[in-house]
């Protein structure tokens, strides 16, 4: 009788995900569910996992294939054109921020840690796989088999790092915004305050209310299979003109595309959610981070552990300063500046997850919650997309010539 199959595959990967929802939830958040979730499956794949329990609950295949620019296509549905046209100080600040980790690791790295070490892993430290594939890529062919470990070790742990970061800076934010909403000095109209309600991963704003260049599809032909199908035509919408502007990543499209068919009136504001079909999604999404971990294993983790610290803290410490720089020159809430920056360690879906989970515990009001969600949710989306999907290749390119 063969007990492991798919099935348990997908209960043991659901109960690690869950356990984190959990524990967020009993710490109000300050403990992320994505880092809990991370430990587990890290302590997991060390341990009793298979290495491809991921792959074999299905979801990864599914993931890879649809779910994740599914996902992204989604966020571009909750947020809408102004709102992404307004996040021009949070690409600023994610440059600067990137910028003033780079140069703090360029010029206090080599002091304590071997050089190599630093080229490798600072695009993986700045972004995501594409460039810690990329740098894995080139310290191999240089014939530097530790960098080439330390590349993706890097982008296998840097989340550990930012997540609880970014939780203490989007606490501190959310509490200055909560007291500036409970002053009652704010005068926002009721429809701006419905508005401010609609935005996020699962909240369902009511397209009725919305100004569209086309009119809503009726209600009784508007099924969830109808909704899926609008956002599958956004998403290949979206491969064909990446296949013509390959410059810009597919996955950024996905986003700017999707933003502008929901203005158009073709696809429906918060259109996975409206489906019922959110969830899966998301946690097909979430678990192809997850599974990122197996290739951190403990002798690999051992071997770099301090070079890698090292450089994490340093570079923090230079986009703190950075962040800090820019935000008062631009007029920011230094924390809310901080977590934009901090998307460089983790990038899309967790940047959104963090944010939604912070203000779900900061009030359980649901204009409360909406006004948090409308400060702060669209900057953390678009940052994720400015530091992981675009910079971060850029600097893979460019470092990887230096090997």
């Amino acid at each position: 009788m063969v007990m492991y199959n798919a099935f348990l595959a997908l209960i043991v990967v659901a109960i690690a995900y869950v356990i984190g929802e959990w524990i967020s939830e009993i710490t109000h958040a300050w403990v992320p569910s994505i880092l809990v979730t991370s430990i587990i499956f890290l302590i997991g794949y060390w341990t009793i996992f298979p290495n491809s329990i991921a792959e074999d609950s299905g979801l990864i295949d599914f993931a890879g294939k649809i779910a994740v620019l599914m996902f992204i296509t989604h966020i571009g549905t909750v947020i809408s054109l102004k709102q992404l046209i307004e996040q021009w100080k949070t690409v600023v600040i994610c440059l600067v921020g990137l910028l003033g980790m780079v140069a703090l690791c360029w010029f206090i790295c080599p002091l304590l840690i071997d050089k190599t070490l630093m080229i490798a892993g600072l695009p993986p430290l700045t972004g995501g796989v594409v460039a810690a594939l990329t740098m894995q890529s080139a310290a191999k062919e240089a014939g530097l088999e530790t960098a080439a470990v330390f590349a993706i070790a890097m982008y296998s742990v840097q989340g550990l790092a930012g997540y609880p970061i970014t939780a203490v800076c989007l606490h501190k934010e959310g509490r200055k915004l909560l007291k500036e909403w409970r002053s009652g000095e704010l005068n926002l109209s009721q429809e701006e305050i419905d508005k401010m309600k609609s935005v996020g991963l699962t909240a369902i704003a009511n397209d009725n209310d919305i100004k569209k260049l086309l009119p809503p599809v009726p209600e009784k032909f508007n099924t969830p299979v109808f909704i899926i199908a609008k956002v599958a035509f956004s998403v290949w919408l979206s491969t064909i003109v990446g296949q013509i502007i390959p410059q810009v990543p597919t996955i950024v499209w996905c986003l700017i595309i999707s933003v502008i068919l929901t203005k158009i009136g073709i696809l429906d504001t918060s259109s996975l959610s409206r489906a019922n079909t959110y969830t899966i999604f998301m946690f097909a999404a979430m678990l192809s981070v997850f599974a990122g971990l197996k290739n951190c294993t403990p002798s690999m983790l051992l071997s770099i552990i301090i070079p890698m610290i090292i450089m994490i803290v340093i570079g923090v410490i230079g986009m703190g300063i950075a962040a800090f720089v820019i935000s008062k020159i631009l007029k920011m809430s230094f924390p809310l500046a901080f977590a934009n920056g901090l998307t460089a360690l983790y990038g899309f879906p967790c940047d959104a997850i963090i944010t939604e989970s912070t203000c779900n515990a900061l009030t359980e009001d649901p204009d409360e919650r909406g006004y948090l969600m409308s400060k702060m949710f669209p900057s953390m989306v678009v940052g994720g997309f400015v530091t992981v999907t675009i910079t971060s290749v850029l600097f893979a390119g460019y470092f990887a010539t230096l090997l």
